[in-house]
């Protein structure tokens, strides 16, 4: 066999919906490569190009070579999905081409984009057309470049799941990407929910098809609902898919009556997973009795809006003999932690405990952490060396925390299905009309000549060095823990996902 030179590239079609409408048929653009190219020439393709060492990853690949051949940028373009990487050799060029596949949805006008009147092409392209996502293929008559429905099946998956189960996945996973409501337990349980419907849709004359079908499904939820705080989903997806392996039929092609079996055995699952976010809750009351048993008056201090850490609170303030005093950030520009302190207000009321309670602004923490006890901060992801992803705002609450009450313990209050065992995903950046929002006002220069730029940083790293303890379901735990668990989890996804 000749050399091949091996490359890895990154493949980006682009969407336009009707109306902006994701629920209709969309049309996707293909880029017709010039003459000037070194491979492929006048051949159809999605916008491609190679990794560089420049490129901090394949996505930020396809937004530099999206910009330098369409002038398009992230106001023309949104990210709409990622697809799982594949390879394949082509001896009559001398290349193993590793692709990974984006897709990207064209903004009108009306979304604050240009739409076609924003996309101006280089010297590598020739011209481009629109195409049904139906007509794709890779035949000669169809003069796309090797694999391009390969490539484009994998961000278009209504051609292998069928059109309902399809419409079920894309719609769910828009659910998932626009809700910055829910905490990462929650949007898990909701990604479970999306992941039954799907499976109930999917055509079962197959085993093989089926299975893959499933766990593609599964691999779409994790990467395309919410990556930057998507560790429970990949867990919940592992769990899932090991019991719909259980159910399987291990020695008929087809599925039989298999499918209201696994169908009740995930709800079962589902169900099942209610009873966490309490168990952790028992855990830290267990923790702070068991450390803190001769406070006279436990101070803590938390922030952000997270189901884990009121129900953590609420079942001390259930058991704790001696008084607290909670103090909660009020987490800008959303203030989710006045909703923290309001549920734990309307406990304390219901069941006649008297405590105190104070909501600081951010910008106070200096004086919300003065003499406090404990810092919980609650985890959208906790990486296998033990950071702590969270809500903006939790850095400097822990270092302020230590500065102004020296003997102050950090305590990183999880469910261990929080733990990501791979590298975690570039995190992501909220609205800036939140914090324009917040403010009362437009947020706009009334001087032409000045820019400014609002920026809402969702979430941020607490290094494990300035952890003190991390609480679970099952209760304390250290740095190894989380490597153990994080080490299973990989596992799974390794199983399920490395030959789709």
């Amino acid at each position: 066999m000749p050399y091949l030179q091996r490359r890895a590239v990154a493949g980006s079609f682009i969407f336009k919906f009707p109306d902006d409408d994701t629920t209709k048929k969309p049309q996707v653009a293909l880029f017709r490569r010039s003459g000037k190219v070194r491979t492929y020439q006048h051949k159809y393709a999605p916008v491609s190009g190679s990794v560089e060492e420049i490129d901090t990853n394949p996505l930020a690949t396809a937004w530099r070579e999206l910009k330098e051949e369409t002038t398009l940028t992230d106001t023309s373009l949104r990210l709409f999905r990622q697809g799982k990487p594949y390879s394949f050799v082509d001896e009559s060029v001398g290349r193993e081409w590793i692709i990974n596949p984006f897709s990207f949805v064209l903004k009108s006008e009306n979304e604050g984009g240009r739409g076609e009147a924003g996309i101006q092409l280089d010297w590598e392209h020739e011209g481009y057309e629109w195409f049904d996502p139906d007509v794709i293929n890779e035949s000669d008559a169809f003069q796309g470049v090797p694999r391009i429905l390969e490539s484009f099946r994998r961000v278009w998956f209504n051609i292998d799941l069928g059109e309902e189960a399809g419409r079920i996945l894309g719609d769910g996973l828009i659910a998932l990407q626009k809700d910055h409501e829910s905490g990462p337990h929650e949007l898990a349980s909701n990604a479970l929910g999306i992941f039954i419907e799907v499976i109930k849709k999917l055509g079962t004359g197959s085993r093989e098809v089926w299975w893959k079908n499933a766990r593609s499904a599964a691999w779409h939820l994790w990467k395309n609902g919410r990556e930057s705080i998507g560790a429970p989903i990949l867990s919940v997806m592992v769990s899932s898919l090991a019991i719909i392996e259980e159910k399987l039929p291990r020695d008929d092609p087809s599925l039989g009556g298999s499918i209201d079996g696994i169908v009740q055995a995930l709800i079962h699952y589902s169900q099942q997973r209610q009873s966490v976010v309490s168990k952790v809750g028992g855990s830290l009351d267990g923790f702070l009795t068991t450390h803190f048993s001769d406070t006279e008056t436990l101070k803590i201090l938390t922030l952000s809006s997270s189901s884990t850490i009121t129900c953590g609170i609420t079942h001390v303030l259930r058991n704790r003999k001696t008084p607290l005093d909670i103090r909660v950030l009020e987490s800008r520009p959303l203030f989710e932690g006045t909703k923290t302190a309001g549920a734990i207000a309307s406990f304390a009321h219901s069941n006649s405990i008297i405590t105190d309670i104070t909501v600081y602004t951010d910008a106070s923490v200096g004086a919300a952490a003065k003499d406090i006890d404990v810092v919980i901060v609650g985890a959208d992801m906790i990486d296998k060396l033990g950071n702590v992803s969270n809500k903006t705002g939790s850095l400097p609450a822990v270092l302020v925390a230590k500065h102004v009450s020296p003997g102050v313990k950090i305590i990183a209050l999880f469910e261990k299905e929080k733990v990501l065992p791979f590298e975690p995903p570039i995190q992501e950046d909220n609205s800036p009309q939140d914090v324009v929002q917040a403010w009362g006002g437009s947020g706009q220069s009334k001087d032409s000549r000045t820019r400014v730029t609002v920026k809402n940083v969702s979430s941020e790293w607490v290094s494990s060095n300035l952890v003190d303890h991390y609480v679970t379901e099952d209760g304390a735990t250290t740095g190894y823990g989380i490597a153990e668990w994080a080490k299973n989890v990989r596992k799974g996804a390794d199983r399920f996902f490395t030959d789709l």
